[in-house]
């Protein structure tokens, strides 16, 4: 694989080059050279000024392998993944059976082997993510786990969280919470506030998430111990993580693309896609999702790719299944609320690794080419016939988008769009 990039704008924070536009000679998956100007005799790849970041990085993301593989399985995730941007993955354990232990993880890793896109396993906190007694935690890390958290499975006991922590800071590892307080949030499907007293449905309030912000935020203070908060969506939960960060506690955030641009008013038609949880919030909490991102409050945006078959999609509101597709949107949708292109890199690209510890890509000379070529003026359409899932719930089919991913580079292998 050898390539040349001409005439690319450079967005890369820890690069020489930042902000400059060059040419990139990239052979055997190395960046050889970079310059403003390059002749070889590589496959020319004309960029026209389009910006060459550092490969995106989604922290939440269910391609449904272990068991689930009819919903999504690494091959239409990965190419999902390539359409959005993204070079590295990281699994949620929302599998069946859950990946809580060490063959399991050896199982995903080796699976993961030969994809442009890395694939790395998030173990589960708990056994079978019941939340009752400790998974193999050390074993699966060891086997490579790159995280542990209970995923969409809340962790309700706060001993069994306390023990977590304790036992993650022996060898340093990272507890990714999802907070919901599940006896605040009942069996309620949407946020409580004004559109579920008009639609007659019961709502899970705010506070059903603030307050195990707020529980796991004194847990991480007692423990000493770090704690990354997934798919945050209220106003007070961004105070929250603001004022723990500025008491220099141990703590990241991030937030799922579609909090960003959408709120619980999409809900009265009773679109089932729009069925996410944490769910679709009000104006005044999106706005403060985006304020968190521009302060560097909120560390990342994560995709929250939840591919769902079209029986558990396409029935009555109340008992369709959570999730929306996420992988080949989160970066329209970034754009779209504003982020300007060093933001999106910070927080797609640069953040997710420095959460989880992994090497963070850089475009030098000699460095491993993992890259991602994309623009921010390009419109298309979010269709069937480009959506590379197994599944399609998402909202954003037949959308057009501004901003265009064009090409991904990693693992010596280069993927283009069409």
């Amino acid at each position: 694989m050898n390539i040349l990039i001409k005439s690319c704008n450079i967005a890369d924070p820890s690069s020489p080059f930042n902000g400059k536009i060059c040419d990139v000679l990239i052979v055997d998956g190395i960046i050889r050279k970079i310059a403003a100007t390059l002749n070889d005799d590589a496959q020319q790849i004309e960029a026209n000024g389009k910006y060459l970041s550092p490969g995106f990085f989604d922290l939440n993301a269910n391609l449904g392998e272990l068991g689930l593989e009819n919903k999504e399985d690494f091959e239409t995730g990965s190419k999902a993944a390539m359409a959005g941007g993204f070079t590295g993955l990281a699994l949620m354990p929302n599998t069946k059976p859950s990946v809580d232990s060490k063959s399991q993880v050896e199982y995903l890793i080796n699976r993961a082997k030969g994809y442009l896109v890395d694939i790395y396993p998030i173990g589960a906190v708990s056994q079978n993510r019941e939340g009752e007694h400790l998974a193999e935690m050390f074993d699966m890390y060891q086997s490579g786990a790159i995280a542990f958290s209970d995923g969409d499975s809340p962790v309700q006991n706060a001993g069994l969280m306390e023990r977590a922590l304790l036992y993650a800071r022996g060898f340093d590892a990272l507890v990714i919470a999802n907070a919901e307080d599940k006896a605040l949030a009942g069996d309620a499907k949407i946020n409580e506030g004004a559109t579920s007293t008009l639609l007659g449905m019961k709502g899970i309030p705010n506070l059903s998430e603030e307050l195990m912000v707020n529980r796991d935020i004194y847990l991480s203070e007692y423990t000493e111990s770090k704690i990354h908060f997934s798919t945050i969506s209220t106003a007070h939960s961004v105070d929250l993580i603001r004022k723990a960060k500025q008491k220099g506690l141990p703590i990241t955030c991030d937030v799922a693309a579609h909090h960003l641009i959408l709120t619980d008013d999409v809900l009265t038609e009773f679109d089932s896609n729009y069925k996410v949880k944490p769910p679709l919030r009000i104006k005044k909490d999106r706005e403060a999702l985006i304020a968190g991102l521009k302060d560097s409050t909120i560390d990342a945006i994560v995709s929250q790719h939840t591919p769902q078959e079209k029986e558990l999609k396409e029935v009555e509101f109340e008992t369709a299944a959570y999730g929306m597709l996420g992988l080949q949107t989160a970066f329209a949708l970034a754009l779209k609320a504003g982020l300007t292109v060093s933001e999106i890199v910070d927080k797609m690209a640069i953040n997710p690794r420095k959460i989880l510890g992994l090497p963070v890509p850089s475009i030098g000379e000699s460095q491993k080419a993992n890259l991602v070529l994309f623009d921010v003026d390009t419109e298309w359409e979010y269709n069937l016939q480009n959506n590379f899932s197994k599944s399609s719930n998402s909202p954003f089919l037949g959308s057009i988008f501004k901003g265009k991913v064009w090409m991904c580079v990693n693992n010596g292998q280069v993927w283009e769009a069409e």
